[in-house]
């Protein structure tokens, strides 16, 4: 499937999973305005902090494996089989850890032991949670995208649902449980259509543990529980030291930019993914790859410029629309925010690389030093320039960060 099909295939998920976001996003300024935002913000990256744990960060390593073995069905099934069984086990155990620990999770990521509930919704359901992104990782792998693209479809109009109706009726605290269960809930969709295709059976992924499929998923699994650790960590302490310097308010602003950045970059970085690490993880010369990240910078890239140009040119009535006018303070943002995002989506063409060809320690390497860098230039910065600082940091830090694994990852395919 080439790069213009996956794309257009992908427009549809994406095109609906943005209007339920900004959606989302509407419901959540009226209800819980910008403080609630900090507060979802720090409670979202809990989350992708322990879903990463809980399944042994493999998705991308199943992806790739479920790719690369397209004409080898034994193989594919060592993976799932494998793949299951670690994420059966690490789904277990965390949901033990985080009702053991329900209490301090609360505190520590939402400031009140009071929301000690939200994270029990979250233990109940993880285990579908899991399976359901596992899922999603062997449909991309099979690259059976239409399934790919109805599954997430499907994700995306419970979420608005879901999470509507638990705003409405019960504001922070609903719009927290919605967050900690809407994808769990689209689990029973993807199993649904993953039972119709003729590789799906339930022993496919469940079974002994294969030590070499183990070991290759081990990479991926070093690289995904590296990302879910250094990068959501570093937001919630750039939040915290924004909520503590400038206010909790400040700290909402750039959550609803960073959310924002997120929903209009999604057709572009969900390309990426469904598209690039399939696509790569299949090539086997230099020649090859070389040519798929020439493609990407002559698609991908001028899209990702277009989408921040209008949404510069639009963001005053973007943020009246999508968000309230106690949100409009967010506009210092904007311009080097987007600025940062053209360069996050240029530096990403060749960290994908890094993903597709298994170097873990490049891509651990440069996740963590940059994650760093992110957090001192913020702090840095903030101190000197306000609000606007967290921007600035956020484009200088992938301008730095897109000449650096372009260079490491040239010198390394040669």
């Amino acid at each position: 499937m080439t790069l213009i099909r996956t794309s257009l295939l992908n427009a549809v998920a994406v095109g609906v999973k943005m209007l339920t976001l900004l959606g989302i996003n509407k419901i959540l300024a009226v209800y819980v305005g910008p403080a609630g935002y900090a507060a979802l913000g720090q409670f979202q990256n809990a989350v992708q902090m322990v879903i990463t744990l809980a399944s042994g960060g493999i998705n991308t390593g199943v992806t790739k494996y479920t790719a690369e073995y397209h004409e080898d069905e034994r193989q594919q099934k060592r993976v799932w089989q494998t793949a299951g069984t670690i994420a059966l086990a690490g789904s277990f155990i965390l949901s033990v850890l985080v009702l053991i620990f329900r209490a301090d999770l609360a505190l520590w990521f939402l400031g009140d032991e009071r929301l000690a509930s939200v994270f029990v919704w979250f233990a109940a359901t993880l285990v579908l949670f899991v399976f359901n992104t596992l899922l999603l990782a062997i449909l991309n792998g099979k690259k059976d995208i239409p399934r790919y693209v109805v599954a997430n479809i499907a994700g995306s109009l419970f979420a608005l649902a879901v999470t509507a109706w638990m705003v409405v009726h019960w504001g922070l605290y609903g719009a927290l449980v919605a967050l900690a269960v809407y994808q769990s809930l689209a689990f029973f969709v993807t199993l649904a259509l993953c039972i119709k295709t003729p590789w799906f059976h339930w022993r496919h992924l469940f079974g002994r543990l294969d030590k070499e499929v183990a070991q290759n998923l081990a990479k991926y699994t070093a690289m995904a529980l590296t990302s879910a650790a250094v990068v959501p960590l570093s937001h919630i302490l750039i939040r915290n030291h924004l909520g503590e310097t400038l206010g909790w308010a400040a700290a909402g602003y750039w959550e609803a930019m960073w959310r924002l950045s997120g929903a209009y970059l999604m057709l572009v970085t969900t390309t990426l993914s469904v598209y690039y690490l399939p696509r790569l993880s299949e090539l086997k010369t230099r020649a090859e790859i070389k040519k798929e990240i020439v493609a990407g910078y002559r698609v991908i890239l001028p899209v990702a410029v277009v989408c921040s140009l209008l949404v510069y040119l639009l963001r005053e009535p973007i943020v009246k629309i999508l968000f309230t006018e106690d949100f409009l303070p967010m506009d210092v943002l904007f311009f080097w925010q987007l600025m940062g995002d053209v360069l996050k989506i240029a530096s990403w063409i060749f960290a994908f690389v890094m993903l597709g060809k298994s170097m873990t320690v490049l891509f651990i390497s440069t996740e963590i030093i940059f994650s760093a860098a992110f957090l001192g230039l913020t702090i840095i910065l903030v101190e000197h320039m306000g609000l606007v600082g967290v921007s600035v940091a956020h484009a200088i830090n992938y301008a730095l960060y897109w000449v650096v694994v372009a260079f490491l990852v040239s010198r390394k395919l040669k």
